[in-house]
């Protein structure tokens, strides 16, 4: 029975992602009304998908100390990651841009988010080459970009009467991080894996540069932190193409 408790608390904390997504999409829908506590529909959504990388974050670190490691868990883990980073952030997207351009289509666009997304996951639920590097922009980290880029775009659309968009773009930006989830580009992982300046200086990096970007920017400062890290992964796979490696 206890170890029957054991096995399941580190799921248990999965699905507390997998509720934090689901609630995220419902909060998207009414992205500029006032939902709960004061908090607009897109403002809410943003904590919930937070709180979901959050969870994300502990199942696995829980699922490690408890020596709960499941292949069950392994795709849990997958189902929630779809719904809070791949569904949840482009149904935020598109319903802050179906208030500044209502009754078009092209916004659906962002749907091709969750579709890529659901194409990386299945990548990394195959290649057990994937640990401490990943092949193509993790899922979690298109999260961060996409909350970000939709609180600059309620927020300017609340603030400025006259705020235009460049559906362009939206459109190139949408196909640039999709392209990013399913490409062959080596990124590092953003876990400390190690503390030692010289193996986890480009964590260190991120970790700066979270702090200045959120600190100057607010929230949109993860979408600049996200293009940043993947500079930085493209400019070690300049560096050892250089070498010859």
């Amino acid at each position: 029975m206890l170890k029957a408790i054991r096995n399941n608390i580190p799921n248990a904390i999965t699905c507390l992602n997998l509720l934090c997504g689901a609630l995220a999409v419902a909060a998207a829908f009414s992205a500029y009304d006032d939902v709960c506590c004061g908090l607009k529909g897109y403002q809410l959504a943003v904590i919930l998908i937070g709180l979901g990388a959050v969870a994300d974050f502990c199942d696995g670190l829980v699922a490690r100390l408890l020596g709960a490691v499941s292949g069950i868990g392994k795709e849990l883990d997958s189902l929630s990651d779809l719904v809070s980073f791949g569904l949840a952030p482009a149904m935020l997207v598109l319903n802050v841009l179906w208030g500044i351009f209502p009754g078009q289509w092209w916004p659906l666009v962002t749907m091709l988010i969750p579709v890529f997304g659901a194409l990386r996951l299945a990548r990394f639920n195959v290649d057990t080459n994937q640990t401490t590097t990943f092949t193509g922009l993790p899922i979690p980290a298109n999260a961060m970009f996409w909350i970000g880029y939709a609180w600059w775009l309620a927020v300017s659309r609340v603030e400025q009467a006259e705020f235009h968009v460049s559906v362009a773009a939206v459109v190139v930006t949408v196909l640039l991080l999709s392209w990013l989830m399913v490409c062959d580009l080596r990124m590092f992982s953003l876990k400390m894996h190690s503390f030692a300046l010289r193996d986890a200086w480009r964590q260190y990096v991120m970790i700066l540069a979270a702090i200045l970007l959120v600190a100057l920017l607010g929230v949109p400062g993860f979408s600049f932190l996200i293009l940043l890290y993947v500079v930085i992964c493209y400019a070690d796979k300049c560096v050892l193409m250089f070498k010859g490696k």
